[in-house]
């Protein structure tokens, strides 16, 4: 297997700031970035989103950057803001969904489809939030000291190049209804529990430490929580695995943004050939990002840390999750033996317990999957949930 460097560029197809005149000419979506004005990031992995280098954000009170992976393959792109301290945003609405996790800071956002009717909710670090499709909003920075960051994961670009059409993407008068609710419980952090691993709420008001459910055939004890918010199209969960294991090996489309909400030390694999000679490694800690093409590539997550570590998962898919639509959809934890799209322990490379025994052994931590692979040196570790 390479180095970290030289895996990372077999995946990047183009510089990380990539000058937007390079790009082909008349593409609506990358014309409003430019437009826009903040820094036009072209890569898959992000140590840490509250160090990210960024760049005036006028519209948005304060600098930002946009994420997009090499190759343009997933819908969604990434958006980091922050806003300066007492600043606010200009206000907006936009055809396009937006699902917020907040990196640092403090704030409000204000909230309409009528103007005499404003709506305002508090959200600090860890909160996650969605805007309703089409309603105006604008974020306020409620420290006069400290600045507030956050990360939006939209699904700007395919809509942008589908309509063609400034006019129609960002002064739309449309209200949808049915995402938008006139009640004052739409913010408030309530929510309902679906077939014990679906929660249905807009408004989730500390992420990292929200409550989350059995995942056993995820395995080595992990647990997670699949999330509908304001009637999107991108689907989230939360998912969280303990000290010395990792999850198994999977693939789905069409690719997804993980933001680490806590955990020191990990690293995610991803590869889409069966020999694996086009394996990458993107190491991460809390408020990282990897962002896993939507190709069908095989993606597999590791804790080297000394805590839990917990992600936030955000992709394009569809509304629905909840009864009497139906439940978790099959596939993503189920076997490749059986029709699925999941590795087994048992079948599973044995370079990949040997990567991750090696990656541990360099920070003095112990493998804790002994119960799933024999060959591990380690120690038995947690076989579900509850012996974490």
């Amino acid at each position: 297997m390479a180095t970290d460097t030289e895996d990372r560029e077999i995946l990047r197809a183009k510089a990380p700031d990539q000058p937007l005149q390079d790009y082909a000419v008349e593409d609506p979506y990358l014309e409003w970035v430019k437009r826009e004005g903040p820094r036009y990031i072209v890569d898959f992995a992000f140590e840490d989103l509250n160090t990210l280098e960024l760049a005036p954000w006028e519209a948005k009170g304060g600098s930002g950057a946009i994420i997009n992976i090499p190759n343009n393959t997933i819908p969604n792109d990434a958006q980091v803001v922050e806003i300066n301290p007492g600043a606010k945003s200009e206000p907006v609405h936009h055809m396009y969904e937006t699902q917020i996790y907040v990196l640092s800071g403090r704030g409000a956002t204000s909230l309409w489809v009528d103007e005499n009717h404003k709506r305002t909710f508090e959200w600090h670090e860890g909160s996650l939030f969605s805007i309703p499709l089409n309603a105006w909003y604008q974020f306020f920075n409620a420290s006069g000291t400290e600045a507030a960051r956050y990360v939006a994961v939209t699904s700007a670009p395919p809509l942008m190049r589908l309509y063609r059409d400034d006019d129609f993407m960002f002064n739309n008068t449309h209200v949808f209804k049915s995402r938008y609710t006139s009640g004052d419980d739409m913010f408030s952090g309530n929510g309902t529990l679906y077939t014990k691993r679906i929660w249905e709420s807009n408004f989730i008001p500390n992420a990292p430490d929200m409550p989350l459910q059995g995942w056993a055939a995820r395995g080595a004890g992990g647990i997670n929580t699949a999330l509908e918010m304001a009637k999107n199209s991108i689907n989230a969960h939360i998912s969280e695995f303990p000290v010395g294991t990792y999850k198994k090996g999977h693939r789905h489309g069409p690719g997804a943004h993980l933001v680490l909400l806590s955990g020191d030390s990990g690293f995610s694999l991803m590869w889409t050939k069966e020999d694996r000679s086009d394996m990458v490694k993107a190491n991460w800690k809390k408020n990282g990002m990897v962002i896993v093409p939507g190709d069908g590539t095989f993606h597999q997550h590791f804790n080297t840390g000394s805590k839990r570590a917990r992600y936030l998962a955000l992709k394009q898919g569809e509304h629905g999750l909840v009864p009497p639509y139906g439940g978790i959809r099959p596939g993503a934890d189920v076997s490749m033996k059986d029709g699925g799209r999941q590795i087994e322990y048992e079948d599973e490379a044995r370079e990949i317990h040997e990567i991750f025994e090696a990656e541990l052994a360099q920070r003095g931590a112990v493998c804790r999957m002994k119960a799933f692979i024999p060959y591990c040196t380690g120690e038995m570790g947690p076989i579900n949930q509850s012996d974490t």
